[in-house]
């Protein structure tokens, strides 16, 4: 099975068919998609300005697109490694139990979901990059009350989501399942208030 680097270079690679490239990026999404697979997909094409159904696009729009997630897939990695590096020195100091943090990361090990979109239609509009450095950074700081992409304070409670957890926080926003850690009880409390009042 290629790996994420190899089916970049097919990507790239001039003397490769237009159908092979393309086809080489969406299996660039099975190794990571921040969104999701559908949602990532829809969010390159989107951006790099070709149709999520297009079987010739112009190999200048698939290499843009490319070139977005792996900006995207640098900045994650760096994240994992310092994730990584912090949690071994947690345990050399002791503590043995993870935190919540530690928990929604294990979710996203690999990089698939990190920011996910329940509906492929709905996410962030800013580069990849940009989005996981501001979900990052939100990780890193005391939790606070809105969105860590967006910035948006309509965030709802949603159930019967397509990936773990089940049910979360959604940002109305941008669409992003926003990582319980980054918000405070009372911003989670009202998102389960407002599903509740929604659902009545």
């Amino acid at each position: 099975m290629a790996g994420f680097r190899s089916l970049a270079r097919q990507v790239r690679d001039g003397h490769n068919d237009l159908a092979l490239r393309r086809y080489s990026l969406r299996k660039c999404l099975e190794r990571f998609a921040p969104y999701g697979h559908r949602a990532t997909w829809d969010h390159l094409c989107t951006r790099a300005g070709f149709g999520p159904e297009d079987r010739s696009p112009d190999p200048a729009r698939l290499t843009a697109a490319l070139d977005e997630l792996e900006e995207a897939r640098a900045v994650w990695l760096a994240y994992e490694t310092e994730f990584a590096h912090r949690r071994k020195q947690e345990k050399h100091d002791g503590l043995r139990s993870p935190g919540t943090v530690d928990d929604w990361h294990r979710l996203t090990w690999g990089g698939h979901g990190i920011a996910w979109c329940d509906d492929p239609h709905v996410h962030p509009t800013e580069p990849l990059a940009v989005v996981l450095r501001r979900l990052i950074a939100a990780l890193e700081r005391e939790p606070g009350g809105c969105c860590p992409v967006c910035a948006s304070d309509g965030i709802v409670w949603k159930y019967d989501l397509a990936h773990e957890p089940s049910a979360g926080p959604v940002c109305t926003g941008c669409g992003i399942v926003v990582p319980q850690p980054v918000l405070v009880p009372g911003s989670l409390a009202r998102a389960r208030q407002f599903r509740t009042l929604v659902t009545v």
